[in-house]
C-alpha cells in the first residue's frame, strides 16, 4: 500500500511512445498499458498496478521525469503546497482514475499530486 504524499509514479517524456516502449520493453523487460497513442502506463514488476508513465505531451516541455505524490486528501494537499509557499501550476483537473494537480516548488521542481478514485 503506497502511503499518503509519498512518491508513487514517474512520468518520463517520450517524443515517440512506441520508441521508447520498445526500448525500455528491450533493456529491462518493461510492460506497457497504452492508454492511446501519447501516453503509455509502465506496470510495476508484480503485475499490480503502474509505477510511472511515457508521456509524449511532456517530450521537450518542463524538461525531466514528472515525480507524482499520492495523497488521501487532494484539497489539503492543495493547500499545503500553497501554505508552504509552493505554486500551483495546473489547478485539480480529472484524469482516468482519478484527480490531480500540478505545482512548483521553490526551487523550481514541478511535480504532481494525485489522488486515485
Amino acid at each position: 500500500m503506497v502511503t499518503h504524499h509519498s512518491i508513487d509514479y514517474i512520468e518520463l517524456g517520450a517524443p515517440d511512445v512506441a520508441a521508447a516502449k520498445a526500448f525500455y520493453a528491450a533493456a529491462f523487460g518493461w510492460e506497457f498499458t497504452d492508454y492511446g497513442p501519447d501516453y503509455a502506463g509502465i506496470q510495476r514488476a508484480d503485475g499490480d498496478d503502474e509505477m510511472g508513465g511515457l508521456n509524449g505531451e511532456r517530450a521537450g516541455g518542463a524538461g525531466g521525469p514528472l515525480v507524482l505524490l499520492r495523497s488521501d486528501d487532494l484539497a489539503a494537499a492543495e493547500q499545503a503546497v500553497r501554505d508552504a509557499g509552493g505554486t500551483i501550476s495546473t489547478a485539480p483537473y480529472a484524469y482516468p482514475g482519478g484527480r490531480r494537480f500540478m505545482f512548483t516548488d521553490l526551487a523550481g521542481n514541478e511535480l504532481g499530486v494525485y489522488q486515485p478514485e
